[in-house]
């Protein structure tokens, strides 16, 4: 932070293994730019979301007023930072306002990729307050519990935009996966809400439905917009 600050440009590759340095950044980059940003203003006038997808999630939140961020992989600009390879577009849900259930069956930081058994989060008021879904269950459970309660604050609602990266396990790039989305737990502090707690840990949802103010986003995966 302290070198952007000063104008210096810093790509940053945290868990980048060969594959997904040679399948991420392959992909086209302008491409993922345009659909990023144009992901961005789009979430940036609406109020309302909802997701639902088959393996069980059905969810809503407010954005209204919240910024969202274009992790778009071209940093030409003085100062200019991200990981690479990318490709999303996210924001922070307002806090307190998302309530239903989401259904992890992609992959979860720091348990990697879901295997027979999805990990299932309700949420009330803006909080997780039941997760289940076997051991990796039980483990996102301990790493919660460890922070407190506002561990389980609903941090961020993103969308993967790179249509190269493919689901690995590593979040790296599985957060990335273009016909995805992820939610996360815990800090949004440097995405524009206000809980500042020592962990963040996102879970990819596949082939999910996303509705923005009763418009649909996306259907099956497939960006509609962009």
């Amino acid at each position: 932070r302290a070198a952007s600050k000063k104008g210096v440009r810093v790509a940053t590759f945290p868990g980048i293994t060969k594959e997904i340095m040679i399948r991420g950044m392959n992909a086209d980059y302008n491409a993922i730019s345009k659909r990023s940003i144009k992901l961005k203003k789009i979430l940036e006038k609406g109020k309302h979301v909802r997701i639902t997808a088959p393996a069980g999630t059905d969810i809503e939140f407010d954005i209204t007023g919240r910024t969202a961020i274009a992790s778009k992989g071209l940093y030409h600009k003085k100062g200019e930072s991200g990981n690479l390879p990318t490709g999303e577009t996210y924001n922070a849900p307002v806090e307190g306002s998302t309530n239903g259930v989401f259904v992890v069956d992609g992959s979860f930081a720091g348990l990697g990729l879901i295997g027979n058994v999805n990990i299932k989060v309700e949420v009330k008021d803006g909080f997780a307050t039941k997760i289940t879904g076997g051991k990796a269950a039980k483990k996102l459970n301990k790493m919660l519990d460890e922070v407190g309660k506002a561990a389980r604050n609903i941090a961020e609602f993103g969308i993967g935009t790179n249509d190269s990266a493919k689901l690995s396990g590593i979040l790296l790039e599985d957060e990335k996966v273009m016909g995805t989305v992820h939610l996360a737990l815990g800090n949004n502090i440097t995405m524009g809400g206000t809980f500042n707690v020592p962990l963040h840990v996102d879970g990819v949802i596949k082939k999910p439905n996303v509705w923005l103010d009763g418009k649909m986003l996306m259907k099956d995966g497939k960006l509609l917009v962009a």
